[in-house]
């Protein structure tokens, strides 16, 4: 997989895919990227689950943090990396470890890690590095332009309410 071009589909197809998401590096700061993505991707119906050590026990906006992957209730769809790329190799590893496998792990803005992206691939799991699933989300369902910003597509469409847990549909069908 060329991890420094992603398809639209390949994305799209994630971002319908995935219900449940672990946040690793999920901050109770309202001032932290994570927090805001946290608050978006519950806008949007995914279930999300807060990981940080130091706030376990805790909850930000209203969903129960956890120390670790491992006391989570289930397997999340998707693992969203929010720690620094050599975090992130480590973090591939302790999943791949573990055997329980998300369908992917993301990896946010400036997090990449081509070797650990290579083992979960192996493993049979999805990467995305150095990307945003909020910015991504925006993007492709086209609210992202509403503020001007360039999505990379030109159209006089809104996006409409479909059915799935998701408040927007993605798809282009």
């Amino acid at each position: 997989m060329n991890h420094g071009s992603y398809s639209d589909s390949y994305i799209r197809d994630i971002l319908d895919g995935v219900k449940t998401v672990a946040m690793i590096g999920a901050s109770a700061n309202n001032v932290r990227p994570s927090y805001f993505v946290l608050k978006y991707m519950l806008s949007k119906g995914y279930d999300v689950w807060p990981i940080n050590p130091g706030q376990a026990g805790n909850e930000i906006l209203g969903q129960k943090v956890y120390a670790s992957l491992g006391d989570l209730p289930d397997t999340p769809d998707m693992v969203d990396v929010f720690r620094n790329s050599e975090a992130a190799a480590q973090i591939v590893d302790d999943i791949i470890a573990s055997g329980k496998l998300p369908k992917v792990i993301w990896m946010q803005l400036t997090v990449r890690h081509d070797e650990a992206a290579r083992r979960a691939e192996d493993a049979g799991i999805k990467v995305v590095m150095d990307r945003c699933p909020k910015i991504e989300y925006g993007r492709l369902s086209g609210e992202i332009g509403w503020a001007g910003v360039n999505s990379r597509m030109v159209s006089s469409k809104r996006p409409t309410l479909k059915a799935g847990f998701q408040h927007r549909g993605l798809r282009d069908k």
